[in-house]
């Protein structure tokens, strides 16, 4: 194994060799020698202190404290720039010619085909859950990517650059270019400033996810199909529909306006506007195209009809469609502009079918007159995009927190002279609302005034009503809790003179309410007249991030898990269709991990070919930020889906349940023991933990907190998460695990954990989840920064934590029955190490800055920037940090 996996690297060292080689001439070329030199030399010095030099570790320190202030961001910017161009080697590497067979693992769609086609499975089953997949990936704007978009283009011209070098037929003169090219591109890299200046508005987030379509999604999710297609085609002999797209598309950036003031109905306007405007520009640059290829002249009976027997049907066609997507865009900039216009319909691309129905005549014309081959070509590029993205581009959510609501509700019946909806038990709440609901007339008086934050939520609402079905997903309800909550979102929606049934989803997010979800649901499915708006489908959407930092990991998957299994009986009881919306993180402790692995480890019908997922922060450039990574990170999310649906994993057993549900209550018990319970445990994490700095990078629009003047209970899931990743503690990812995987083992269940582990694909996915995380885990440096940060009277609660740390880690490796973490998945294990020799300089240097910040009453800006690209670098290395 060692020898495949030194082989499997061989490639990737290569170019994550060159890329610094050129990162190294630039600096020298800016800096000098002599910087080069003392960079390299403590990167050796990491790597040996990493093998356990104490001397060489010393070394490192006494350069690193050293530095002078002018070395410093310089110094931060090295190691973080390397850490970026590793990240951009090792994604590359997953599409390259060189990638090795336990790197890159074939088209996993392909291989589910062959398993189930190959067996007894029934072909039409298997094309019918093919057709009728209906997977929504939910870009979110979370503050995780910390990467600025002019850098991440340049990150993907870099990819162009290996990928052009792998062609063996380049002349000498060409592959000088091609080099050429990329030693100016890391130029740029290296000469522009990494952090933000200001930071970015909702609108700034909208355009970034706008961005990720334009330059990987629209490529790609045509090349998918047309693989897809070849697979379905190879297996069967059929084809896909030319309509068909497993993989759609949403969006919470300019939506979700849950603790963000700057989300304003103002804000969603506009970014519907340039999401509509968009699609528009895409489609146009696709339609020229268009009228240069088909320049033929035989066309069906309908379509000679249509254009008076034409010598260019098709073109007239085209050009008539280029003509309304031009008079489309006018429309938008003028609307974008701030101005009022009426627009005319005859003349613009407003409905789907004023692109969809034109093209799809071209398509019949070109395939009833012997050019199939032709229509198969960009045109059914095109249909497939409009499939997939419509003309709104992406679906926009919209997402407001529960009690925003109800307080609108209270204003209106104190207002009205009713009472206090507020004090009402959730049975009056609940008549009141289906009372209205099911009446005529409108319950708000036109000379109401209602306070600022009321009218905001009214603002949103009306907007919703103003907007086609097509441009929005669904209104996601923050904190929900009681069918009142749901009640009151739908009510307010009718008394804005909202026409289409938007799909309201209550997001369960904290142990209690993940508890009583199915209980919540029952009652509202129990509801005649909320039975019959929901048209046979609703939607619950399952948070991940919340209940992990309420009750940890451990209680808060088996909360989720359990939650799932009882909303997929409610919803059966009730001959409701039911589409699970799992709003996972980036990392660990927020739900995150491996997309396949997870989708296969839900409960047993809780798939059932629907699901809805957030893609967040840095992970939508991970996933989709290349076109070939995205059509893999597609084929992935397909397979899985239909597994999951075709071939669902086994219930688990009874044991199985108990053991888990006794492992949730031992953890969550340790967690909170820390968390909540230990009167120095905010004191320490403020102190050991860049928490405090972290709200000085402008990373996302959204506050760190929900509440300005609140504690740890309403700082937000992401800095939680990214404040403990940064000191390598990893602490909201395993707190209370090793705990309870303890208390398993001397109860005498140690062979039923392994039992669970080998045959439970939840369990299995929970352990190597934690493995992963145990993996980025370095408590000597975690110590380190307590030595350079803690207070003496709080060191003790770092000793304790470091110490459950190595108690989670020696009982996932007796339960794996392994010497060494993460033995099963060589590339994922060598990707952590790969990074470390870089990541650790940055954060002792880091460590450092923190302690001369804080002990500074003003730190030089110099100071204040390396200390910014510390946190920079180390996200990089960290790759899923929130």
């Amino acid at each position: 194994m060692a020898d495949q996996t030194a082989d499997m690297y061989a490639s990737l060292r290569s170019n994550v060799s060159n890329l610094g080689q050129i990162l190294g001439d630039t600096m020298r070329d800016h800096l000098g020698e002599g910087f080069l030199e003392k960079v390299e030399q403590i990167r050796i010095l990491a790597k040996e202190s990493r093998q356990g030099n104490a001397e060489s570790r010393q070394q490192m320190l006494t350069l690193l404290n050293s530095l002078p202030d002018e070395e410093l961001v310089p110094f931060a910017k090295a190691f973080n720039q390397f850490l970026n161009l590793a990240n951009i080697a090792e994604q590359f590497h997953t599409i390259s010619r060189n990638c090795d067979e336990l790197v890159c693992t074939p088209d996993p769609v392909e291989q589910l085909l062959g398993r189930m086609l190959n067996s007894s499975s029934n072909e039409q089953e298997v094309i019918q859950c093919l057709e009728n997949l209906d997977i929504d990936l939910v870009l979110t704007a979370h503050p995780t990517e910390i990467s600025r978009r002019t850098l991440i283009q340049k990150y993907s011209a870099v990819v162009d650059c290996l990928t052009e070098q792998e062609n063996q037929q380049l002349t000498e003169r060409e592959i000088g270019q091609s080099h050429l090219r990329l030693r100016q591109l890391i130029a740029q890299i290296w000469h522009t400033n990494e952090i933000r200046h200001d930071r970015p508005t909702p609108v700034d987030e909208a355009r970034w996810g706008l961005s990720t379509i334009e330059t990987s999604l629209w490529q790609a999710v045509p090349d998918f199909l047309r693989q897809l297609n070849d697979h379905v085609q190879a297996k069967t002999g059929k084809q896909i529909s030319t309509d068909i797209c497993p993989v759609r598309f949403s969006s919470w950036m300019g939506g979700d306006r849950d603790g963000n003031p700057f989300v304003t109905s103002v804000v969603t306007q506009e970014v519907l506007l340039r999401n509509r405007h968009a699609a528009a520009r895409l489609y146009l640059k696709d339609i020229v195209k268009l009228i240069n290829e088909l320049s033929m002249e035989d066309a069906s009976e309908e379509l000679m009809a249509l254009t008076n027997n034409s010598k260019e049907p098709y073109r007239d066609v085209l050009r008539d469609l280029r003509n309304k997507l031009r008079n489309t865009i006018d429309y938008l900039n003028i609307r974008l502009e701030g101005h009022q216009v009426d627009m005319k319909p005859d003349e613009t691309i407003w409905e789907l079918e004023d692109l969809k129905l034109p093209l799809e005549l071209l398509y019949r014309s070109l395939t009833s007159s012997g050019m199939r081959l032709i229509a198969n070509g960009l045109l059914l590029d095109i249909l497939r995009r409009m499939a997939c993205f419509g003309i709104h581009m992406l679906r926009l959510d919209i997402r407001q927190d529960a009690e925003r609501h109800s307080d609108v509700i209270a204003e209106l019946t104190r207002y009205l002279g009713l009472g206090d909806y507020d004090h009402w038990d959730e049975n009056e709440k609940q008549a009141f609302l289906l009372r209205e609901l099911t009446g005529r007339r409108p319950l708000i008086p036109s000379t109401w005034q209602p306070t600022a934050d009321v009218q905001e939520v009214l603002n949103t609402c009306k907007l919703v009503a103003s907007q086609p079905a097509t441009a929005l997903g669904s209104y996601v309800i923050s904190m929900a809790s009681k069918p009142s909550d749901v009640l009151a979102v739908l009510l307010l929606l009718k008394e804005s003179g909202c026409q289409h049934p938007m799909r309201v989803v209550p997001l369960f997010e904290t142990l209690s309410d993940l508890t009583t979800a199915a209980d919540c649901m029952t009652q509202l499915l129990n509801i005649d007249w909320y039975r019959g708006y929901t048209k046979g489908m609703q939607e619950v959407m399952i948070g991940y991030s919340d209940s992990a930092k309420d009750a940890g990991v451990i209680a808060a998957a088996w909360a989720q898990y359990h939650a799932q299994e009882q909303l997929v009986a409610v919803c059966k009881k009730a001959d409701v269709k039911l589409m699970l919306f799992h709003g996972r993180g980036g990392s660990i402790g927020r739900g995150g991990g491996p997309a396949h692995k997870a989708i296969l480890s839900q409960p047993p019908g809780s798939v059932d070919g629907r699901i809805r997922v957030t893609e967040q922060g840095e992970m939508i450039r991970f996933k989709f930020g290349l076109p070939k990574v995205a059509v893999q990170s597609l084929a992935l999310y397909t397979s899985a889906v239909m597994e999951a649906t075709l071939l669902p994993p086994p219930e688990p057993k009874q044991q199985w349940r108990d053991c888990m549900q006794r492992l949730a209550d031992d953890s969550v018990k340790a967690y909170r023991g820390i968390v909540r319970e230990e009167p120095d445990f905010v004191a320490y994490f403020r102190a050991a933990t860049p928490e405090v700095e972290l709200g000085k990078l402008p990373l996302g629009s959204r506050p760190a907190k929900r509440r300005v003047d609140g504690g740890i209970e309403s700082l937000r899931a992401i800095p939680w998460i990214f404040a403990w990743s940064q000191n390598r503690l990893m602490l909201p990812a395993w707190l209370g695990a090793g705990e309870a995987l303890q208390a398993a083992s001397q109860r005498g269940e140690a062979d039923l954990l392994i039992e669970m582990e080998q045959q439970w694909p939840f369990f299995e996915t929970r352990v190597s989840m934690l493995e992963m995380v145990y993996m980025k885990a370095e408590p000597n440096l975690a110590s380190y920064y307590d030595s350079c940060l803690v207070p003496d009277e709080l060191k003790h609660l770092g000793i304790k934590l470091r110490a459950s740390l190595q108690l989670g880690i020696d009982e996932v490796l007796s339960l794996t029955q392994s010497e060494e973490l993460m033995a099963h998945t060589p590339w994922n294990r060598e990707s952590v190490k790969l990074r470390n020799p870089y990541i650790d300089p940055l954060n002792f240097l880091q460590a450092e800055l923190l302690a001369r910040t804080r002990n500074e009453d003003q730190a030089s800006k110099q100071v204040e920037l390396a200390l910014m690209l510390t946190i920079a670098g180390v996200a990089a290395g960290m790759r899923n940090t929130g």
